[in-house]
This record gives C-alpha cells, sequence and structure tokens, in this order.
C-alpha cells in the first residue's frame, strides 16, 4: 500500500481531467477497473457535472526574476480549478490571490474554487512575509472546458446479490493521509477480497468526493437501496495517531454495529464521533431518502489533525504499519459482515455435549469455566440475535466465538437460519 502510495504522490488530482485518469490508470494496473466519464453538463440530483479542469505549469517570478512558487515543485501552490492567466502585477493586486497559514508558516495550504472562477497560489506563510514591493509575474497554464467526470468502479460478484458498498475519493493533489490512503486501502481490500469466496457481492467505488457521489447516487441509486446491506467510506486510514468511527446518520445499521463490535475489542481507545461531525461522502450515501448504511472507520479523522489540507499531509504522515493496522481492522469487519448470521439451538434444554465431544465427561469446577463461553452461546442461540448481538451480551469479541459456533454447527447442535441481514 505505501508503496502505491508513493507512485500515485506527485501526481495533480482534482474533481475531473486528467490527474484523475492517471490514477485510475495506475490503479487499474493493479485491479479489475472499470472506469467511466459522466459529460460536463450532466444533471445528478441537484448539481451539474461542472467543466473538465487541467493544469500544466504554473509559477510567481518576483521583481528580482526570482521563480518563488512552482506548481511543478509542489501542486499545492495552486488554489484548485484555477482560471489561467499570464500578466504582471503589483504586490498589492498578488495579495488578494494568495493564500497562506499564519497558524502554520511551514506549511502550504490546500485551497480550491470548483465552482466559482477565480485563480490564486497558495505558499507557505514564511514565503509569503518576504515579498518585497515590485511587479510580479503571474503564470497559470491551465484550461476549464466541456469535458468529463471521470470516476472507477471494481464489482466482485458473491453468492447473493446483496451487496456490501466501500467509497473511496480520488481528487485531492500531493497529500497523503486525506487523499491516497484510501484508495490504497481500497485497493489491497480488492485484491484480498478476490482471493476469497465470499458471500456478498462487494462493489467498490474510487470517485471524486461530493459531486462523484452524488453522480453515482444518481446512476445508481434504486439499486443501492435495493442490495446494498452494509459499507464504508474509506478516507484518512494511514497515520498511527488513532482509530476514530464516524456513524451513519442511523447509527444503527449493520455497518456501525460492526465497526463498533470490532473497534471495542481490537482499538478500545478509538475516538467515537457523531454523525454531526460528518465532512466526507457520508454526507451523501446518509443524506435523507438515500440513507445508505455507510459508516466511515479511519484512523485520525479529517479536521482532526493539524497537517489536514496541508502540504504537512505528505509521505512521512503516513507509515506502513498505519495503514497495516487500519487494513486488519476492514479485513476482520468484512469478515464479521460475512459471518453475522442468526443461530439457534437444536433441542430444548441444553444439549447433552459429552456425547459429541463438545464437554468433559468428568464434571469439576474447572470443566464448567473451561466451557463457560460455549453454553452462553447456547444460551442466547434462540434464533432472535445475531452473531453481533450474542457477542455483545455474553462480553465476548465475535472473532472468538466463531471456532466454537462452527463446532456446534458441525456437530449439529445448532442450526444456521441464514436469514440475519437477508430477511
Amino acid at each position: 500500500m505505501y508503496e502505491l502510495m508513493e507512485k500515485l504522490f506527485p501526481i495533480c488530482r482534482s474533481i475531473t481531467g486528467n490527474g484523475v485518469r492517471q490514477t485510475l490508470s495506475i490503479l487499474k494496473e493493479e485491479i479489475p477497473l472499470s472506469i467511466f466519464e459522466v459529460p460536463t453538463g450532466t444533471k445528478v440530483f441537484d448539481w451539474e457535472i461542472p467543466r473538465e479542469w487541467n493544469i500544466r505549469d504554473a509559477y510567481i517570478i518576483d521583481p528580482e526574476g526570482n521563480k518563488i512558487v512552482d506548481f511543478k515543485q509542489n501542486n499545492l501552490h495552486v488554489v484548485g480549478y484555477s482560471t489561467p492567466i499570464d500578466r504582471d502585477i503589483s504586490l498589492e493586486e498578488l495579495q488578494q490571490h494568495l493564500y497562506s497559514l499564519e497558524n502554520q508558516p511551514t506549511a502550504i495550504p490546500y485551497v480550491t474554487s470548483y465552482y466559482k472562477e477565480r485563480w490564486g497560489f497558495c505558499l507557505t506563510h514564511h514565503q509569503r512575509q518576504k515579498l518585497k514591493e515590485g511587479t510580479y509575474h503571474v503564470y497559470i497554464d491551465s484550461e476549464l472546458k466541456e469535458g468529463n467526470l471521470t470516476y472507477g468502479e471494481v464489482i466482485i460478484p458473491g453468492e447473493t446479490n446483496k451487496e456490501v458498498f466501500l467509497s473511496t475519493y480520488i481528487c485531492h493533489p500531493s497529500m497523503a493521509n486525506n487523499e491516497l490512503s484510501g484508495p490504497v486501502m481500497a485497493t489491497q481490500l480488492i485484491k484480498w477480497l478476490l482471493q476469497q469466496k465470499q458471500r456478498y457481492t462487494y462493489r467498490i467505488v474510487f470517485i471524486p468526493e461530493t459531486i462523484g457521489s452524488i453522480t453515482y447516487l444518481s446512476k445508481h441509486l434504486l439499486h443501492l437501496k435495493e442490495h446494498v446491506i452494509a459499507g464504508y467510506n474509506i478516507s484518512c486510514v494511514g497515520d498511527e495517531r488513532a482509530f476514530s468511527y464516524l456513524p451513519s446518520r442511523q447509527g444503527d445499521t449493520l455497518s456501525d454495529r460492526v465497526a463498533l463490535h470490532v473497534l471495542k475489542h481490537k482499538h478500545p481507545k478509538f475516538v467515537h464521533y457523531s454523525f454531526l461531525d460528518r465532512g466526507s461522502d457520508e454526507r451523501q450515501y446518509c443524506s435523507p431518502g438515500v440513507d445508505l448504511p455507510i459508516a466511515s472507520i479511519m484512523r485520525t479523522k479529517f479536521g482532526h489533525y493539524p497537517e489536514y489540507h496541508t502540504s504537512l499531509d505528505n509521505l512521512q504522515l503516513v507509515t506502513a504499519s498505519g495503514l497495516q493496522g487500519c487494513y486488519d481492522v476492514f479485513v476482520e469487519c468484512i469478515k464479521l459482515i460475512e459471518k453475522n448470521d442468526y443461530y439457534q439451538v437444536n433441542c430444548l434444554c441444553e444439549p447433552q455435549l459429552g456425547k459429541r465431544g463438545l464437554y468433559p465427561t468428568i464434571s469439576t469446577k474447572e470443566t464448567s469455566a473451561q466451557v463457560r463461553t460455549m453454553m452462553n452461546v447456547l444460551a442466547y442461540s434462540d434464533g432472535k440475535r445475531d452473531l453481533i448481538e450474542i457477542a455483545e451480551t455474553i462480553e465476548e469479541s465475535a472473532k472468538n466465538i466463531l471456532p466454537i459456533i462452527e463446532k456446534l454447527l458441525e456437530a449439529r447442535v445448532i442450526q444456521n437460519l441464514n436469514n440475519g441481514v437477508l430477511k
């Protein structure tokens, strides 16, 4: 994942354009990705696909002839969707088009203007303070044209047409945690899923944030509402600081229950946010009338780490270890979604486990403790509680009780009603 991130990091991405295409083309070398284009002007609910933006170069030359702000050195130096310009201006006029962070003087901020035409440059506050009076030459070689919004999709068929939906975004320039940790995580999960035999169908999308999810929903909403039983928005999953959870709007979907259970047992110090803290594509997936069961599992949440939306969100902030830790959580969540069935004991009163080799034939004080978890599983296998509820009730990890359930199924002590989320 980290090596793929290093490969993608230099690309200048936006909500449209060749940077998105280049990113998807690289991902397609890793996974069976289908790529789609949606033309400028297409109506998508209350929005419209904007003109496509591409940029080739940009810089500022100071009065001494020095190139002081250079897009080719860092693509955050240009305000996203800047219109082209090539002229001399005064420092006073230039200042009206500059963006810096006084409280983070060494960081280049990430600034965009997707839906109102303007031009601008971003620079460190230290750089800005050194600007002297005089004439500056500003140059942005960009274009806004009738084009397309581009997105990618992978569908992995399962035994049923019920779906798990994973979404990540590909619209930010060179930032590591807020941008690239999501796509590389989703790519690795796809590679793993392709090696598994899954009950559910998996739908994974790589889209521009906000306008991309709105576009995708406008094309697939009825299908998604009918088939999606769980899913996650994948963003900010690469640092090593914390684990975070952002619920769906409803807060009680299968996605929420799975994420909370896994995090509670795997990373109990995780930060539990409210849907009021939303900020990514969960806004669209959980909006009224859409109401998909989409939650978010993250490392440090977007907007809650100091490097967010700056040049400090770089390849030093994200680590291979941080990515691995979050990947392990997603894999465990997917496994739990796959196994979350309802179970029912096949006889009245406690079954005779000894004759099935599931209980010691000599009863001592120690033997009851050895099988206490098994007996607790049986006590709540009433066909009304799914695996997660059983695990929560007996205060055990679902991961730990699954081997017990498999033994009980093999011995035909319980049956899998196989109606859980499918009913």
